[in-house]
């Protein structure tokens, strides 16, 4: 897995959501055979309300809460969903991205959350990147399209690595004591950890110049 994508997915982790990550969306072409359209990098739920890493369950004291990242700009009540484009350079999108069969073969998988109808969501994907519907059963639901990469700023459609790695890297040094004995086995959590237990600071450094 690019170590990029696997940041995004134990960030989006650690904020409570469930994700999915690389796989292909196939489509028969115009001479009927099936073709890659294109390469999804991460697919991310969060349903609405507190999580918790640890739950002593007798004590509230010991419980402890997951990232609450304002940068993922989490509405109260509401389930969002994260269709994400993961780029170790400029956070943009691939062209395919968008397409009604890349959008249609993720979303189907969550069809049974949406009280609307799936090719209304996917429309507002296409023509601004985010969808808010009603939810089946009650509620509501925001859909939408995220790049992951290097980008000044945050906003619905926008978050920046450096961003991720501060945050994930702060998580770790507050909750040190409760992670003392977790185990990290994958890249970049795992490197992260390792820094913070040996002693270095990560920060933000200026944008180099090319």
């Amino acid at each position: 897995m690019d170590i990029a994508v696997n940041l995004v997915e134990n960030y989006l982790r650690l904020n409570g959501y469930l994700t999915l990550s690389e796989f292909e969306v196939q489509q028969r072409n115009k001479r009927g055979a099936w073709e890659t359209v294109t390469d999804i990098d991460i697919v991310a739920i969060r349903f609405p309300g507190p999580l918790f890493a640890g739950d002593a369950h007798r004590d509230d004291d010991c419980r402890f809460l997951l990232i609450e990242d304002d940068g993922l700009l989490l509405e109260d009540g509401r389930i969002d969903v994260i269709i994400g484009e993961v780029k170790q350079g400029e956070a943009v999108f691939n062209p395919g991205l968008k397409s009604h069969a890349a959008l249609h073969t993720i979303l189907q998988r969550f069809q049974s959350l949406y009280e609307s109808a799936l090719g209304d969501v996917i429309h507002d994907l296409q023509i601004g990147g985010v969808s808010h519907a009603d939810a089946s059963g009650g509620g509501s639901i925001r859909t939408r399209l995220v790049a992951f990469g290097r980008s000044p700023g945050l906003d619905a459609n926008t978050i920046s690595l450096s961003h991720m790695i501060e945050t994930v890297y702060g998580y770790m040094r507050r909750n040190g004591e409760m992670l003392q004995g977790a185990q990290f086995k994958e890249p970049a959590p795992a490197l992260l950890h390792l820094l913070m237990k040996t002693g270095f600071d990560v920060s933000k450094l200026p944008e180099p110049e090319f």
